[in-house]
């Protein structure tokens, strides 16, 4: 998974998988973390979504997560502010384990 650290947080590849059962952590695919997300790929809702989810799962606010690349896209680049790759691999960690 490719998780690069910053000065000010972290910035993560992630898949999405849009129109889902259920909003979770799907695995790793390749070098990028898979989530699947009920929200359809129509108007932003999925963008809006994943940045919930992540918001949710690191009990942050959804102001301090922003997608830098794949608004239109699937593949998405998340920078992820206030937090250190560490936190989040725990955090991913504890989902795939459930």
């Amino acid at each position: 998974m490719n998780i690069q650290e910053h000065p000010d947080g972290v910035v993560v590849k992630v898949k999405v998988q849009p129109r889902a059962s259920k909003d979770k952590i799907a695995g790793i695919l390749g070098d990028a973390l898979k989530i699947t997300l009920t929200a359809p790929p129509v108007d932003g809702e999925a963008n809006a979504a994943c940045i919930g989810f992540f918001a949710s799962l690191l009990k942050i606010p959804r102001s301090q997560i922003e997608i830098l690349s794949g608004m239109t896209g699937r593949t998405k680049l998340l920078k992820i502010y206030g937090i250190k790759s560490t936190a989040l691999k725990e955090k991913i960690g504890d989902c795939t384990q459930k």
